[in-house]
């Protein structure tokens, strides 16, 4: 499985309810979260299911910033 980490402007639960669609299209809800309580609200993806391009194209589909973090 793959680790991936992403700054994103989802901040808060109304911002959670909107991307949920969005993100489970693509993913199960297991697959990926959104720590909303740190500064750069981290959205965390474990898959193998899709690239980095794909989650951030999602992200940007639903009105979100996103920025890949390289750990």
């Amino acid at each position: 499985m793959e680790t991936l980490k992403f700054k994103t402007t989802i901040k808060c639960a109304g911002c959670m309810e909107k991307i949920t669609p969005f993100m489970d299209e693509k993913l199960s809800r297991e697959e990926w979260n959104v720590d909303i309580f740190t500064p750069s609200k981290v959205l965390t993806v474990i898959s193998d299911k899709v690239t980095a391009e794909e989650v951030e194209s999602t992200v940007k589909k639903a009105g979100f910033q996103i920025e890949r973090i390289n750990e």
